[in-house]
C-alpha cells in the first residue's frame, strides 16, 4: 500500500497497486511529496496537485491532462513522452526536467521555470508561456511552439535547431536563442 502524504505527514490518498499502474484521476493530492518515486505511466488526469513535489521522479509516459499543478516541483524529473495537455503549471519548477517528446498542448506555463530543461521534440502548440523562463540552457530542438503565447517569456540562451517550429512572427535570434545544428 502506498500513502500519498504532504510534507507535514498528512495522508491525502492511499493506493494498493504499484505506483506505475496508479489511476489517480481527479484525486486531490495538494502538496504531496513524490520525489524520486517511480510513477511511469501513472494517470493523474484532472488531479489537483498544487504544490506537489515530483523532484527526481520517473514520470515517463505519465498522463496529467487537465491537472492543476500550480507551483508543483518537477526539478530533475523524467517526463519523457508524458502527456500534460491543458495542464495549469503556473509558477511550476521544471529545472533540468526531461520533457523530451512530451505533449504540453494548451498548457498554462506562465512563470514556470524551465532552465536547463530538455524540451526536444516537445509539443507546445497553443501553450501560454508568458513570464515563463525557457532560457538558461533549455533545449528546444525539434519542439513545436506554433500558436504558443510567448510575449514576456524569457528564451535567452535556450537552444533550438532547424526543426524547431515557432509562433508566427517570432524571431529566435532577437529572443537571444542559440541555433544548434545536428
Amino acid at each position: 500500500m502506498m500513502k500519498f502524504q504532504t510534507s507535514t505527514g498528512r495522508v491525502k490518498h492511499e493506493i494498493t497497486v504499484p505506483l506505475s499502474e496508479a489511476d489517480l484521476v481527479d484525486v486531490d493530492l495538494i502538496g504531496v511529496q513524490l520525489g524520486e518515486a517511480d510513477l511511469r505511466g501513472a494517470n493523474f488526469t484532472g488531479a489537483i496537485l498544487t504544490g506537489a513535489d515530483f523532484s527526481d521522479a520517473d514520470l515517463r509516459e505519465a498522463t496529467f491532462d487537465g491537472a492543476i499543478l500550480e507551483g508543483a516541483c518537477f526539478d530533475d524529473a523524467n517526463l519523457q513522452r508524458a502527456s500534460l495537455k491543458q495542464v495549469d503549471l503556473y509558477w511550476g519548477n521544471l529545472i533540468k526536467a526531461n520533457l523530451a517528446e512530451a505533449n504540453l498542448e494548451g498548457a498554462q506555463l506562465q512563470g514556470a521555470d524551465l532552465k536547463c530543461a530538455n524540451l526536444s521534440g516537445t509539443r507546445l502548440l497553443d501553450a501560454k508561456l508568458g513570464r515563463g523562463n525557457m532560457g538558461g540552457g533549455a533545449s528546444l530542438q525539434g519542439a513545436d511552439l506554433r500558436g504558443a503565447m510567448v510575449i514576456g517569456a524569457d528564451f535567452a540562451a535556450a537552444e533550438y535547431d532547424q526543426e524547431t517550429q515557432f509562433p508566427e512572427g517570432f524571431d529566435p535570434d532577437k529572443a537571444g536563442m542559440c541555433l544548434r545544428n545536428a
